[in-house]
């Protein structure tokens, strides 16, 4: 069972999806500490996304979004000079319950969570919609016709592309905040469709409509 009790590590530009592997490179000294902590505990930690304006109060605890995704550390190297190379695999979501006081020099906070579950109508409406998803791609990136390994779940291709796509922040967190990966996989159809209208793309594929 997941700890309800974890740090959290807001960033400007990061938003991590439950099944999706985040590379970080740790070197404040605060999230060091918050490291050596988490790998002598239960190895999670809790990524946020930080709201704008962040910058105004960046020492102290500028507020950041509620919704975030708890991953767990899944490699770990630490560097001679107290810096650490690792890499997070995202669980699950969560919502930010309360922050608890600063008695570390990170943040912590309470939080439930909340599992993301596929009916077999979810699993019949992402199949239909990842093909879409793979042609709009090549409108909107230099991505080959078929960027997918055929074993990766269509789960794992949504959450994975709402994670690493060339999206705004915001629009990311929006991703995250869908109640599904059905619904968050039509709300990028929308963002890429959008997109694609932006590059000219015209309809006469199919692409755009």
């Amino acid at each position: 069972m997941l700890s309800t009790l974890i740090p959290i590590f807001p960033l400007p530009n990061v938003v991590l999806f439950p099944g999706v592997f985040l590379p970080l490179h740790i070197f404040e000294q605060r999230y060091r500490e918050m490291v050596k902590d988490t790998l002598a505990g239960d190895r999670l930690v809790g990524m946020t996304l930080l709201r704008p304006g962040w910058d105004n109060n960046a020492d102290g605890q500028p507020p950041v979004y509620q919704v975030g995704c708890v991953g767990l550390i899944s490699h770990i190297e630490e560097l001679e000079d107290g810096r650490y190379n690792l890499v997070l695999r995202g669980v699950e979501k969560f919502r930010i319950v309360k922050e608890e006081d600063l008695t570390r020099a990170y943040r912590r906070a309470t939080v439930d969570y909340f599992e993301e579950q596929m009916s077999v109508a979810d699993h019949e409406a992402v199949r239909r919609q990842r093909h879409h998803i793979e042609r709009l791609l090549t409108t909107v990136s230099d991505a080959p016709d078929h960027p997918f390994p055929s074993n990766l779940s269509d789960e794992e291709v949504i959450n994975a592309l709402s994670q690493y796509l060339d999206l705004e922040p915001i629009e990311r967190q929006a991703l995250l905040e869908q109640t599904g990966v059905a619904t968050r996989c039509s709300a990028l159809i929308e963002l890429l469709e959008m997109k694609a209208m932006a590059t000219g793309q015209s309809d006469d594929r199919g692409l755009v409509h």
